[in-house]
């Protein structure tokens, strides 16, 4: 048994590169990058994996629309790995990959100036007649609304 699953929530690196196959597929390009924080000899550091994705089909196209540098995105996929010979060195080359099966737009990256005009036009709103609750002032943040069910879930769970 085996299990080649990844999870990545970074920043694209660039833009997406939208290509289609002969055969009408969309295939999407983009890398993102990844920070891990850690401290050593009481000291912070810093280290950044920069990722290739790559998006087929409707998620492909979407991801095309929606995504550019600086956006953030949550990747869910597999590792795929591609070896060939360096035609001019003639040495084995290898790359690691992410075919992505599913990408989350989790938010655009905002300019300093941008960042402090949406916090004044209430970015964070609290409603402090609510002890504990806090109110999110919807956002424009370049994605499409995600239609909201008002149905009641109930379940049997006694708990």
């Amino acid at each position: 048994m085996s299990l080649n699953k990844v999870f990545l929530l970074g920043n694209l690196t660039r833009d997406c590169e939208l290509k289609f196959l002969p055969s009408g597929a969309a295939i999407c390009e983009f890398a993102i990058a990844t920070t891990r924080k850690y401290t050593q000899n009481n000291e912070q550091k810093e280290e950044t994996c920069f990722t290739d994705i790559t998006v087929f089909g409707k998620s492909a196209e979407a991801c095309a629309k929606y995504l550019s540098k600086g956006s953030q995105a949550m990747v869910e996929g597999r590792l795929k790995l591609d070896q060939w010979d360096d035609k001019e060195t003639g040495k084995k080359r290898s790359k690691l990959s992410v075919i992505a099966e599913n990408v989350q737009f989790v938010g655009r990256r905002q300019d300093n100036a941008n960042q402090q005009q949406a916090n004044a036009q209430g970015g964070y709103n609290q409603d402090t007649s609510h002890q504990g609750e806090h109110n999110q002032a919807p956002q424009d943040n370049g994605f499409p609304e995600v239609p909201q069910s008002n149905d009641d879930v109930k379940d049997d769970i006694p708990f």
